[in-house]
């Protein structure tokens, strides 16, 4: 399937895009689309009200515990207006508790409900179910290829988006301290 040259290079269309990564690219927006309705599909069968995008947080609930909202709203990329509004949604419906940090009071602990662990777990399991019989045709190697360059992507795109948010840091403290300088650069005396 690799559209290469006699020398290995990728090959080129005349406007200048690599085949390879114009192929990627395709086969990751259908993944993706797929993903985003299979997400969807899974919220409503956890609980008919449930948004497609509060799925993710039942999934880090489940994966590691309690979690303060800070960090679940960090772990999703979102902000505090939207973890908030997320949560008190979540809440309501009885899948996950919130309650007063009892290490610093003025941070919130989330943790799954009972009835929300059962939930998604059954949720879980059924999609488990559903991977395993889409890849049953799969040698197992090339399901262990998969998930090591799927773990590879994730882990470079986490570093990525962890530099970002560290840059986005020291220009806004450069910005509130009243710096023009660019981070990292220190201003010319004049």
């Amino acid at each position: 399937m690799h559209n290469t040259g006699t020398d290995g290079a990728a090959a080129r269309r005349p406007d200048g895009m690599d085949d390879l990564f114009l192929s990627l690219e395709r086969e990751l927006a259908v993944f993706l689309r797929r993903a985003r309705a299979s997400s969807g599909e899974m919220a409503r069968e956890v609980h008919p009200d449930l948004e497609p995008s509060a799925y993710g947080l039942l999934v880090r609930l489940a994966d590691v515990g309690e979690q303060r909202a800070t960090e679940l709203a960090c772990y999703v990329g979102v902000g505090k207006a939207t973890i908030s509004r997320q949560l008190r949604a979540l809440d309501d419906l009885g899948l996950v508790a919130r309650e007063k940090d009892p290490a610093d009071g003025r941070a919130v602990l989330v943790r799954l409900t009972d009835e929300g662990l059962a939930r998604f777990t059954r949720v879980r399991n059924a999609r488990r179910d559903r991977y395993a019989r889409r890849l049953a045709s799969w040698d197992r190697g090339e399901i262990g290829e998969l998930a090591r360059l799927l773990h590879r992507l994730n882990e470079e795109q986490e570093q990525e988006q962890e530099q970002e948010r560290e840059l986005h840091e020291e220009r806004a403290a450069d910005e509130a301290r009243g710096s023009t300088a660019e981070p990292g650069r220190e201003a010319a005396d004049g």
